[in-house]
């Protein structure tokens, strides 16, 4: 059963300068796995700004509440390129307390904006 849904949209350029202007950002937003590419590369500023979309759409998914923490969404690629998501600690608690036990995940990034969409179910 379908619990909710969370949908988010990030402007690629204005995420990159983010990233340039504060560089311990992409370490407080990303664990070392979303930083790089599965053959070890960093991760382009499209492909970075779409899983923080993302993790915005989780959090949307489980009503926004406060002391969510970054690095307990986690998203992981497979051997193939799949994006899969993960959820440890506080992430995982509120899930839980929603009763969400998996999760769908799509991301795309076309004409300068990354876009997520999450489903949260039972």
């Amino acid at each position: 059963m379908i619990v909710s849904v969370g949908i988010d949209v990030v402007l690629v350029e204005r995420f990159a300068r983010a990233l340039d202007r504060t560089p311990l950002l992409g370490d407080r937003l990303f664990t070392d796995g979303e930083r790089m590419t599965t053959s070890g590369n960093p991760r382009s500023a499209e492909s970075l700004a779409a899983r923080f979309a993302a993790k915005e759409a989780v959090a949307k998914a489980l009503g926004a509440p406060a002391g969510l923490r970054w690095h307990d969404c986690e998203i992981v690629s497979d051997p193939d390129g799949r994006p899969w998501l993960t959820v440890s600690g506080t992430v995982a608690a509120v899930a839980a307390e929603r009763g969400i036990h998996r999760w769908h995940l799509s991301l795309s990034h076309d004409g300068g904006i990354a876009s997520a969409m999450v489903v949260a179910e039972a």
